[in-house]
Parts: structure tokens; sequence; C-alpha cells
């Protein structure tokens, strides 16, 4: 290993917002690079009672005294100015969630690297640990890159593999692929600051995108085969989570497990209501859904639940009408 030399300690601004990022910011605090300021997203209402809170990486950087910034744009002059003033050599990115302009990118003296949670050019764009697990991909991992104009384009500094295990849900690899991009990050700064790190262009023919979720990717059609229903469940928690209905009433599920078993029933057909799954026929084997909620309450196992919500062998679920 070599000894870090604090002769090429580095001035760092950091650019983050929700928990993924926070890691990597404090592995950064607890590196021998100085942390001049973290720029954050402004304070915005959250969750069911819509209290105005803090981002996790902006309580983060209170925590350590550091400088905070939360621009509603990075595109003014007055944020420009403020950020040139921080004469930072380095500007590093994670999970931010503006798009940075090239006069932004190009104000740190060696530009600004970013921490992505995949394997480029694979899953370029806002959720790529979502997009993984809902494709059923089986490995995943962190890529440290050089930012530039294009979307996630630029060249590669370092690269970590992380298995994909087949129950694990966007919540649980995001947070493993959270500690690892911070561990890689600060290899990859090192390595900048020692000018000893090598920049592979990554192949562009071999790009895929990740968009952004939004409500609609949780419908699921009970055509489908199990497995891809199963990926869509833990792909989507946890938010936007995937939904089906029973009648009028929308079921929001949490967990499930592929089942042993084939049907000849209607697809979206519950076959079994028991305290430990509730069994659904699917377009290709079937389903056993293992944590359920219904709107305005908290996610309960399938014991808890058909213990106030009785679901009925041959009931249908169904889309939204």
């Amino acid at each position: 290993m070599v000894a870090f030399d604090a002769a090429r300690a580095l001035r760092v601004v950091f650019f983050g917002t929700p928990a993924f990022a926070v890691p990597t910011l404090e592995a950064l605090l607890a590196s021998g690079h100085q942390v001049a300021a973290v720029v954050t997203q402004p304070d915005r209402p959250r969750g069911r009672g819509q209290k105005t809170t803090a981002t996790p990486v902006k309580e983060a950087a209170a925590l350590a005294k550091v400088s905070i910034l939360q621009p509603s744009s990075v595109k003014t002059p007055e944020f420009r100015d403020a950020l040139a003033a921080l004469e930072p050599d380095l500007g590093v990115v994670a999970a931010y969630g503006q798009i940075l302009t090239q006069e932004v990118l190009a104000t740190p003296r060696l530009g600004m690297i970013n921490v992505h949670a995949s394997l480029l050019p694979r899953y370029r764009g806002a959720a790529p640990v979502h997009r993984a697990i809902i494709n059923g991909d089986t490995e995943t991992g962190i890529t440290i890159m050089r930012m530039v104009k294009a979307l996630d384009a630029g060249p590669m500094i370092a690269a970590e593999r992380i298995s994909i295990d087949p129950e694990e849900t966007s919540e649980e690899l995001e947070l493993q692929l959270s500690r690892a991009g911070a561990r890689l990050l600060i290899r990859a700064l090192d390595d900048v600051a020692a000018a000893r790190g090598r920049e592979t262009p990554q192949d562009d023919g071999a790009a895929s995108y990740a968009p952004r979720l939004t409500r609609d990717d949780g419908r699921i059609d009970w055509n489908w085969p199990a497995t891809r229903i199963h990926n869509l469940i833990r792909g989507l928690h946890p938010w936007p989570h995937a939904e089906t209905f029973a009648g009028g009433r929308r079921l929001i599920l949490h967990r499930s497990r592929t089942a042993d078993a084939e049907s000849t029933k209607q697809p979206g057909t519950i076959l079994e209501a028991s305290a430990e799954r509730v069994r659904v026929a699917t377009g290709g084997g079937a389903l056993d859904l293992l944590e359920i909620q219904t709107e305005g309450k908290r996610p309960m196992s399938v014991r808890e639940f058909l213990a106030g919500h009785p679901l009925s062998p041959g009931t249908i679920l169904h889309p939204p009408a």
C-alpha cells in the first residue's frame, strides 16, 4: 500500500444529496484531502407530512462543520462565482441530482469526477441500481469516472464488480454500493493526486441507459413470468414500489419469492392465502407475496395483513381500472 503524501492533498468540493452519497462524503472527510465545501440540493418538503427537511448529505456536512451550498440551480452566475471562490483542485460528485454545466465542470483545476453505481458504460443515467435488479442482472458495480458534458460518458478511472443476490432489494444493494464507492473513490483520488491515475475511454457502442423511475414503472402485469415480477418488486423497493389491485383496493408489494409451482389458472389469480404467503398465478410459474401494504398503512407480513385484510383463493389481482 502506498502511503498518503500530505503534500499532494487535494482541495475538494463535494456534490451529493441522498443517503447513497453520505459514505463517500464521510470517507473524504476522513482522508488526507480537504473538503472545501459541500454542494447539495435545497431543503424540500418530504414524506407523508410534507415537512421541510435537510438532505442526508447536508446533515452529514453540518455535523462535520463543513461549509454548505444549496443552489436552486447550478446555472446561475452567483453559484459559479461561489464555486470559483473556493479555488478547488477537484470536484467529486455522488448522486447530486442536477445536471452540471460545462462551466461548472471546468471550474476545479483538475476537473470533476463522479461515483456512479454501475459498471459503465452499462446503465448510464439516474436509476442504475434499480434497473439492474429489475432486469434480473446478477452483477453490477461501481465506476469512478471523469465527468464530461455528455451523460455519464466520461473516461473511467476505476471500477469494482459486485454480485447481486437474487433476493436483494434496491435499498440493500444501494447501501452495499455506496460503501464500495466510498472506498474506491478515495483510492482513485489518491491516484489523481499523485498523477498516477489511468483513464480508460468508454465504449459508447456498448452503452445502455437507466432512466429515472416513475410510479408507472410499478404496475404489475400478471401475464409476466414470476421471476420478472419478483425482480420488479425488489427493484422498486423502497420507491416507487410495485403495485397491484384487489377489487378497488391498491396493494403495495414489498417482498416476494418465486414459487416452485405451476398453475393453469388465469394469471393474477390468488391460489393460496395462508399465514406464510399469498400465492399468485403468473404467466409463467407462481409468485409468493410475503410483505404487503395498503394505502396509508405500514408494510405488513402476510400473517398481519390477512388478519385485517382478507384475501381469498380465486380472487384475481389486476392493474388499476
